[in-house]
């Protein structure tokens, strides 16, 4: 145990991901050229105008004070433009709208602004990580709610027992869903806010992968929902849809109380985003509601590069509708850990365990679409080639 370190680090986070670095580490000090297909972060640069946008903020004397918590009033001028071009949906900058570090830091701290120790929240299993660590820190007890293959990785809500949604101070979903890549429809999200009204109950809503869809497909905001903004937020990223992940910004949007929670919450922990990524986040927004383009396009192309590739090699998986991931059912005869060590190991190709997402990612791995077209070819050859190989072998 270490000497320094509180308790609740030790249920914070999956030991998955720190067994599998050290395992990657292994596989790379042998001298096995490994590709990673582990971590979700965009391989690519922002574009050419944000980046410019970015230059020239940093030159400019005023950015270098204290910004504000809430972000700048054009930051968040700018989300509203592009709320309504984008969702049909109006947001007021001053009441409904926050900016953030990136997502993860406003899903870290919501919990600690909206619920007291001992409440009891909803969250998705399988989820991201920081759903459940964010519940950690601030003492709140969570419940997870199973998303199934035979549900579309939906959850029934009417299996949720009464006693718990009575008591739940908010429910906590993802779609386009990381890991899952599974997606929600119009009437799902008219049942949620129903759901939420009917037991009072906040909807938070994770919409980091809105433009990475495909096939025609077009991921909603659930505040285009008659009445959500009464029992909904909204977080939204710039890290995916516009590859500027290491630039730290993202947007809460939607139920005002909520939102200015989190706001007082923040005021006191941080002094906000530079106002230099405030005004690349900016030029990013203006250029999509300008130009339409997204990254959605090339991710498309790479899971086909990987589904068609692995359906040659007898691995046969869903062709998602959206995200940059791919949520793969594994073959039988292996557990999750076992098959991502092993195709790591034996193929030098990271994915990442499905029960490193919770109990029911048991049976899958996540791979992330995060490598240019060559590599990927290369990544699903040598899976490919351990597939048989492992097949032969039993």
């Amino acid at each position: 145990m270490e000497r320094f370190q509180s308790k609740r680090l030790s249920l914070m986070g999956s030991a998955i991901f720190s067994e599998m670095a050290g395992w990657k580490e292994e596989v790379r000090s042998s001298g096995t050229d490994v590709i990673d297909l582990g971590i979700g972060s965009p391989d690519r640069p922002p574009s050419e105008r944000v980046m410019q946008a970015m230059e020239q903020a940093v030159r400019k004397p005023e950015v270098y004070g204290y910004p504000t918590s809430e972000g700048s009033p054009a930051f968040r001028n700018a989300v509203a433009r592009w709320y309504k071009h984008r969702f049909h949906v109006t947001l007021d900058p001053e009441r409904e709208i926050v900016t953030l570090m990136g997502s993860q830091d406003g899903l870290a701290h919501l919990a600690m602004a909206i619920t007291d120790p001992g409440d009891t929240v909803l969250v998705p299993d399988p989820g991201y990580p920081i759903y459940g660590a964010s519940l950690v820190l601030a003492g709140v007890t969570p419940h997870f709610i199973p998303l199934r293959e035979e549900n579309d990785f939906l959850p029934k809500l009417e299996e949720i027992p009464q006693q718990i949604a009575q008591k739940a101070k908010f429910i906590l979903l993802n779609y386009p869903s990381n890991p899952l890549s599974a997606v929600a429809s119009y009437a799902f999200f008219e049942e949620l806010v129903s759901y939420a009204k009917m037991h009072d109950l906040i909807i938070v809503h994770d919409l980091a992968y809105s433009e990475m869809a495909f096939d025609g497909f077009r991921p909603m905001s659930i505040l285009e929902i008659e009445g959500a903004k009464e029992v909904a937020v909204e977080f939204h990223s710039l890290s995916k849809s516009f590859n500027m992940a290491g630039c730290r910004i993202a947007f809460m949007v939607g139920q005002p109380d909520v939102v200015k929670a989190l706001r007082v919450l923040k005021s006191n922990i941080d002094y906000g985003v530079f106002l230099a990524v405030q005004e690349a986040g900016i030029a990013a927004l203006e250029e999509d509601m300008e130009q339409g383009e997204s990254a959605a396009g090339l991710y498309e192309l790479r899971r086909d590069i990987v589904i068609e590739g692995l359906a040659a090699a007898g691995w046969n998986i869903p062709r998602p509708k959206a995200t940059m991931f791919i949520w793969a059912r594994i073959p039988e005869g292996w557990t999750s850990r076992q098959i991502s060590r092993e195709i790591l190991y034996k193929a030098g190709v990271v994915v990442i365990p499905g029960d490193a997402f919770g109990q029911e990612g048991e049976g899958y791995v996540r791979i992330a679409l995060v490598q240019e077209e060559a590599v990927l070819r290369e990544a699903v050859r040598r899976i490919a080639v351990f597939l048989q190989t492992a097949k032969a072998q039993k």
